[in-house]
């Protein structure tokens, strides 16, 4: 049924679920996975802050870029152990969402596979949800793992 499954992933033990969960399906459907994790536009936020400092900014890329590497190799890991083909993209946006789906999109993928992170309340509202916003523009399944 599946061939290809995306896995937006943040680091955080419940995307680690979500990871775990996306694995077992595709090796069910015999499907291939494609995990994501997109990094922040920080040079945007940094000129919006006023201190712009170009040793800053690559600082905090490359941190970026090596939690952005730690959080792709669990993926790697979980499909390596389980048998499953496993393909992973790192992406620059101040729309996760929107990288999400294009990478969807641009790989073709036919499902999602991330988890929420139950905010309620006024952090829903002020901090707003990818995967809300995934949910709602995706055209292709998405499944949320609690």
């Amino acid at each position: 049924m599946f061939k290809n499954i995306l896995i937006p992933t943040d680091g955080s033990e419940l995307s680690q679920r979500a990871v775990r969960t996306a694995v077992e399906l595709a090796k069910i459907h015999q499907a291939r996975i494609t995990g994501i994790h997109v990094i922040p536009d920080y040079h945007l936020l940094i000129a919006y802050e006023g201190a712009f400092d170009p040793v800053t900014e690559e600082r905090i890329e490359e941190e970026a870029k090596a939690r952005a590497e730690n959080y792709l190799a669990f993926v790697r890991k979980s499909a390596e152990d389980a048998g499953v083909p496993c393909d992973t993209v790192c992406e620059t946006s101040d729309h996760p969402y929107d990288a999400i789906l294009k990478t969807a999109d641009a790989r073709k993928c036919d499902l999602i596979v991330m988890t929420s992170h139950g905010r309620k309340g006024l952090a829903a509202v002020l901090l707003g949800s990818e995967t809300r916003k995934v949910l709602t523009h995706a055209r292709i399944p998405v499944l949320v793992v609690r």
